[in-house]
Parts: C-alpha cells; structure tokens; sequence
C-alpha cells in the first residue's frame, strides 16, 4: 500500500512539473468602469424569482430611472441607511420625473425580495437580484468582499435616462455612505 501511494505521488508530481513548465498564453483585456454618456449594458436581473428576468435595456428604454447598488442586502449600512433613503425619498424622486427606483444586489432574487419585503420598497424601490455579477461586472464596478461571500458590488447611484447614464456617484472607497445617497440624487 504504502508503494502504491509513493507511485501515486510520483506520478502526480510529474504531471505537475510537466504541466507547469508549459508556456501559458493568456489575454487580459483591462475595462474601464463606465462613465457618465455611456449606455448601460443589456444585462438580464431578476426579480422575486429567478423565473422573473428583467433586462436592464428594457426596464430604463425611454425612461429616467434612478438605480443605485449594494455590496449585500441585510448588511448594516445598507438595511439602516441607504435603502431606507430611497424609500423615503421614493415620492419626492417621482415627483422630479423618475419613473422607477432600482436597488440592484448581487443576491439571488428570494433574498432581495424578502429584504424589500421588510423595508416595504413595493411600489417605491424595485428590488433586482444580480446572482452572479453579470451587470456589475459589465460596469466594471464590483468589488472583493471576502466577509460577503467574495465578489459584491460597490456601493454607488445613478441617474438613467433612456438607457444612458446621466449621472453616476461611486462611494470612493466603494462602501462608504456618502455621494451615492438617496438625498444626493440630482435628477436633471
């Protein structure tokens, strides 16, 4: 046994050395995060369930919509500041032209709906789960969180019209609780 084991371990130790001295090619293609003019990215969320896709193009398509992300939903900023600022600020934002309010997570939809469900967001914030990141990642404005379970969102705000960014507000350090406010908005 213990002979069986020596040659497991020879034999894998080749491969590895083998493998590793192979040359590797790799491309790296460096975004930018998106900026203020650029048009958002047709990326699908969702909303209650994962049977509910919402398109990002399509919800902001000939609107102006105010969405603003989350590193995780329950989180303490986020539960205590930033999403009841949007519900409180939800009627005076409509009354300035917004059609929709979006909170975006990279949550899954169940979790996202039962965090809306304690803050009452229906009719005020819609709440969209980006279980993977796909959206955040197009807008190359995510962040590591280890103690959130690894990639997550920065914290940030935008003002949509018809598909493109109007205004955009990125917590400098990507958690903070300061531009990316609801009273910070400033829809034109």
């Amino acid at each position: 046994m213990l002979r069986t084991s020596v040659s497991i371990i020879r034999s894998v130790s080749a491969f590895a050395k083998q493998a590793t001295s192979r040359a590797v090619h790799t491309t790296f293609y460096a975004m930018a995060p998106v900026k203020v003019g650029d048009k958002l990215p047709a990326v699908d969320l969702f909303e209650d369930s994962p049977a509910n896709k919402v398109n990002v193009c399509d919800l902001t398509s000939g609107k102006k919509v105010v969405l603003f992300a989350v590193p995780g939903a329950f989180t303490p900023g986020c539960s205590k500041t930033h999403l009841p600022g949007y519900v409180q600020n939800a009627d005076k934002l409509k009354a300035e032209g917004v059609s929709e309010i979006v909170c975006v997570s990279v949550n899954d939809p169940y979790v996202m709906a039962a965090w809306g469900a304690q803050h009452n967001t229906k009719g005020k914030v819609r709440m969209l789960a980006d279980p993977s990141g796909n959206f955040i990642k197009a807008l190359d404005l995510g962040t590591n969180l280890p103690p959130l379970g690894g990639f997550r969102s920065k914290r940030f705000s935008m003002v949509i019209n018809d598909s493109t960014i109007q205004e955009l507000n990125v917590e400098p350090d990507g958690t903070g609780l300061s531009c990316s406010l609801a009273d910070k908005i400033k829809v034109k």
